[in-house]
């Protein structure tokens, strides 16, 4: 899935040995540096040709009226959009004022690597100039995981075999507003074609300059965002370290700074620049204020040294990896991508704190820099298990947008709250609502990651005090969008009442506003009974919490009494004929699209075919009921299980790069091991293998958290339902072992899996209690506890198929057929078929 000439195998470090411009979009995207706050994408230093010049700050966003077609009640009013920051990776240099541009430089030598145990981006190449000079250059680039709001960039520069006149052009560039006549302007018309994944474009001027100045080798610039108003400052300085003579000059507009270094270098002497630039935001403060904090950070950094710097990021990484890697044996390739996918989880999350995890992190501008619900189910896994303070800085974000979700749902007349389908800012940013505020389950989902994050830490004052409120809300919606129904005792189901939720969207998003759509209503039921054991928990155990709680939040005591009523009157869909569980009320009576009949070049179909063709079918973007199966395991059978992996794998096109890591998952469950590996591998090389095409716009964030899930999950077999540690492992036939660390209850757990055995090592704290295929078992601190496998569960050959159902009749005495839409390049006459047959004019 990747040119291994170009990108050799190494299991700490992704390497680039010859450059491009044909993929500089996804280089840029895998080359990214970032910190979960700061994102600077992998442009070359000489900041020429890109496919985006991209500096990107987590929730540092501009505003915009949404203009819809046809306007109705409650529809999304505001979006949002993340802005390109002022570009600071920019140092230039010449040599005989002859420029390097590498599109047409003589390069001898080259190499660009990411190091995933310091963090550093790292490029080094010997340039022939036109006129024989041979120049060695050495580029670093780093984000600091340490320094929240702190980049450093350094050039080394040495002209090997004579003397020569150099210069590096030192710049900040503000490319959202201005023009940069290498990079081209950003406001320029989007190639043909409609992609819904990519940001949309403010033609309008976005920065406003409030400070500019330059002082000695310090530049600063700091703007105001014109409708949100949000403030921006960054300040950058400057280290020359040489024994060759040199000057400074400097030039100072409102959208650019240039510090220049004009060099007489003198043959096999270096020159080393080093630019320390500090970047910093708010969503009030003014602007001047805000460049006098860049200014603390540099001068700080400064202070402590920049060899300091690059100590401290090893140092944080070391830590890093002892909390979150995970080891597989014999295959580096299958090494090296994974630690890609955790290191860009530490890029995307570690220092995000009171901000949500973008579905592109900040390394780029894809889904313009929106919180989705992939964060919590596909990002806080990896989080609560390795660093639960990330997983808890995520989930405060949701409970500081509570406010903005009220509201929300008091304009959807409903109770509680409603969470945005995709925001920035708290408020609903969805302008399409059948597949965005429909999908209520995103309320669900964060009651989930909230339970889970709660149960994995025991982090009680959190829940109590900040989770509660998330869990009580979210319940409340529930309850008042839920309506029950009595049953009819000559329907032959018995009499009894129902609880049903309508007019919602699950996670496959090829099916939209439906009725009692299985996942978001097992969901639901789990959200419920959350919420109904956290209030009674805090009645029980902290009675003056409890009550500021009932105050806070107007509970009435009876709430909780009807939340689990409904739950377990909640309706799941089941069809006896099939023996699966219906995705939606009337899934089933859709005609079934046939995948494997569909051309290549109609892939992905949201891209091909409108949205009503697609809503008519049987065909899934994503993992929908098997998604379920995975979150809500304990709740369906082994045989429910393989029924409707069996049923749905089938039907789901991977469209979106949220489907293969589920898939993976439940495949290797089942016994599906071989179809396991092939969906694990799609997701691990979703971006390095830029296989949706679509990796040029930044990382999946998501996939890479699925992918340590999958691994975790899927391979490794843990599971934790109700807060009970489990394993059921489904180690691939050719893997020697897989080794992971979870964080379980303040008890660091190493543990390892092989085809025969499954250890478990416990480090500081307390004894945990666990079970492997329902033996119970437990580990002391310090100790280590191996229980033999007797192989790796079952194992089923090839991968399922919709013929197999096909000669089943459904309920109503119907068959399943397959077809694909048809495609008219004119309307087709139909007459009666004697007539046809014989040629008649009709």
């Amino acid at each position: 899935m990747m040119d291994r000439d170009r990108f050799p195998v190494d299991p700490w470090r992704l390497v680039e040995t010859s450059f491009s411009l044909e993929d500089a979009g996804v280089t840029e995207t895998v080359f990214a540096v970032g910190n979960g706050y700061l994102g600077l994408r992998g442009n070359q230093p000489e900041g020429r040709h890109a496919h985006e010049h991209g500096t990107f700050i987590n929730g540092f966003h501009e505003t915009f009226p949404i203009r819809h077609a046809e306007q109705a009640y409650g529809f999304a009013e505001v979006g949002q959009t993340i802005i390109n920051a002022p570009d600071a990776k920019v140092m230039r240099v010449y040599v005989d004022d002859e420029p390097l541009s590498l599109d047409v430089a003589d390069v001898r030598d080259y190499e660009r690597s990411l190091d995933f145990r310091d963090g550093v981006l790292r490029r080094r190449l010997l340039w022939v100039t036109p006129s024989g000079k041979e120049v060695q250059i050495d580029f670093d680039r780093l984000v600091s995981f340490e320094e929240k709001h702190l980049a450093l960039m350094r050039l080394a520069i040495t002209v090997l075999n004579s003397d020569a006149p150099v210069t590096v052009s030192c710049q900040l560039i503000n490319r959202q507003d201005g023009e940069d006549v290498y990079g081209g302007t950003p406001s320029a018309p989007r190639k043909a074609g409609f992609d819904p994944r990519k940001a949309e474009r403010i033609h309008e001027r976005v920065l406003q300059p409030q400070e500019y100045w330059q002082d000695a080798n310090r530049s600063a610039l700091a703007y105001k965002v014109t409708e949100s108003g949000m403030t921006f400052a960054v300040v950058a300085d400057h280290i020359i370290e040489t024994e060759n003579p040199y000057d400074a000059r400097r030039l100072i507009e409102p959208d650019i700074a240039k510090n220049v270094f004009r060099v007489r270098a003198k043959a096999g002497v270096p020159t080393t620049i080093t630019k320390l630039v500090s970047y910093h935001t708010s969503r009030g403060v003014p602007a001047r204020e805000l460049v006098d904090r860049c200014r603390r950070t540099l001068d700080r950094a400064l202070a402590e040294g920049v060899a300091s710097v690059y100590d401290r990021q090893r140092a944080w990484l070391d830590g890093f990896w002892e909390r979150s890697d995970v080891v597989i044996e014999g295959h580096d390739d299958v090494q090296q991508a994974t630690r890609w996918c955790l290191f860009a989880l530490a890029q995307a999350a570690s220092r995000a704190d009171g901000s949500g995890v973008p579905a592109k992190g900040v390394s780029g501008s894809g889904y313009s820099g929106h919180y989705f619900w992939d964060t919590e189910i596909y990002v806080l896994p990896f989080l609560t298990y390795t660093t639960p303070l990330w997983a808890r800085n995520a989930l405060r974000m949701r409970g500081l947008m509570l406010p903005a979700a009220r509201r929300r749902a008091f304009m959807l007349n409903e109770a509680g709250a409603l969470f945005p389908w995709r925001t920035i800012n708290g408020e609903e940013a969805s302008a399409y609502y059948a597949a965005g505020t429909a999908q209520y389950h995103i309320n669900a989902d964060v009651s989930y990651a909230l339970a889970k994050y709660a149960r994995a830490t025991e982090d009680i004052d959190f829940l109590f005090r900040e989770g509660v409120d998330i869990a009580v809300e979210t319940a409340r919606l529930w309850y008042t969008l839920g309506f029950w129904r009595t049953s009819d005792p000559t329907d032959g189901e018995g009499e009894g009442e129902t609880f049903h939720i309508h007019g919602v969207t699950g996670p496959d998003e090829y099916t939209t506003v439906v009725n009692d759509n299985l996942f978001t209503n097992v969901m639901a039921r789990f959200n419920l009974r959350f919420a109904a054991r956290i209030v009674r928990m805090m009645q029980e155990h902290d009675g003056e919490v409890y009550r500021h709680m009932v105050d806070r939040l107007g509970l009435d005591e009876s709430e909780a009494d009807e939340w689990e009523r409904a739950a377990e009157a909640l309706h799941i869909p089941f069809s006896p004929a099939l023996g699966i569980h219906p995705q939606d009320a009337v899934f089933l009576e859709r005609e079934v699209w046939d995948l494997a009949a569909t051309p290549p070049d109609k892939r992905p179909l949201l891209l091909h075919f409108h949205p009503l063709v697609i809503y008519r079918y049987q065909v899934l973007k994503q993992a929908d009921v098997v998604l379920a199966l995975f979150l809500q395991g304990n709740h369906f059978t082994a045989e429910e299980k393989l029924a409707d992996f069996e049923y749905y794998d089938p039907l789901t096109t991977g469209d979106s790069t949220l489907s293969a890591v589920v898939q993976s998952i439940l495949a290797a469950e089942v016994g599906y091991q071989d179809l396991a590996l092939e969906y694990f591998r799609q997701a691990l090389f979703v971006d390095l293998g830029d296989l949706h095409h679509n990796a040029a716009d930044g990382v999946h964030v998501a996939s890479a958290g699925g992918v340590w899930t999958a691994l975790v999950s899927g391979f490794g077999g843990m599971r934790d339902y109700f807060g009970e540690l489990s394993f059921d492992p489904r180690l691939p036939a050719d893997w020697p072992s897989l080794s992971f660390v979870l964080h379980w209850k303040g008890t660091r757990l190493a543990v390892t899996v092989t085809i025969d055995a499954l250890t478990v090592t416990a480090g500081e704290g307390e004894a945990v209690a666990f079970t492997v295929r329902g033996t119970d078992y437990a580990v002391g601190p310090g100790e280590t506890v191996r229980v033999p496998l007797d192989g790796q569960g079952p194992v089923r050959a090839g991968r399922p198929s919709i013929e197999q159902f096909a000669d089943t009749p459904l309920e109503d005495g119907t068959l399943l057929s397959a077809s694909v839409p048809v495609v008219t390049t004119a309307i087709p006459i139909i007459g009666e078929p004697a007539d046809l047959e014989h040629g008649a004019d009709v």
